[in-house]
């Protein structure tokens, strides 16, 4: 049995740069374009689900990858996701450069007009997820969040008795 699909087709050196650039690249345009169209998941989370997912393609289909190259590929990006996660959890300004701020779309009851422009929201969704949160009318919401994961918090007026 030839056992060359365990042996490495280009340098481990190689793979470790190729998949921490590509792992920096998509976590940049995750981060700063694609900013809140994750969902509830956290866009790192995203990010490394679908770049392991292809380096395991890579490496079980052939097309010139090995399993050693798939594994070390998988390993790279393993511990990339790691260590943001380690360090954003230890260090505020890795978090704030992994994490995006929760943006204000509402204040006091009033549409925050410039802030939904840049997250690209409509007023419809805005109410929608006003709904959501069992909430009728602007004027009952103090405060509403775009969370950094893609979610809505409402923070409603305190109703005098």
């Amino acid at each position: 049995m030839n056992m060359s699909f365990l042996a490495f087709s280009m340098s481990p050196l190689e793979i470790l740069v190729r998949g921490s650039l590509m792992y920096w690249f998509l976590f940049v345009i995750f981060r700063f374009v694609l900013r809140r169209n994750a969902g509830s998941a956290g866009i790192a989370d995203i990010l490394f689900v679908v770049l392991l997912g292809d380096a395991a393609q890579n490496a079980m289909i052939g097309d010139g990858q090995t399993v050693a190259d798939g594994a070390t590929l998988i390993a790279t990006l393993v511990c990339w996701n790691y260590l943001l996660d380690y360090l954003g959890c230890r260090y505020a300004l890795i978090s704030r450069l992994t994490d995006a701020p929760p943006v204000l779309m509402i204040r006091h009851g009033r549409l925050q007009r410039g802030n939904m422009r840049r997250e690209n929201l409509t007023e419809q969704e805005i109410d929608a997820q006003l709904r959501l949160s069992d909430v009728e009318r602007l004027d009952e919401v103090r405060a509403m969040y775009l969370e950094s994961d893609g979610s809505f918090s409402v923070l409603k007026k305190k109703r005098s008795s």
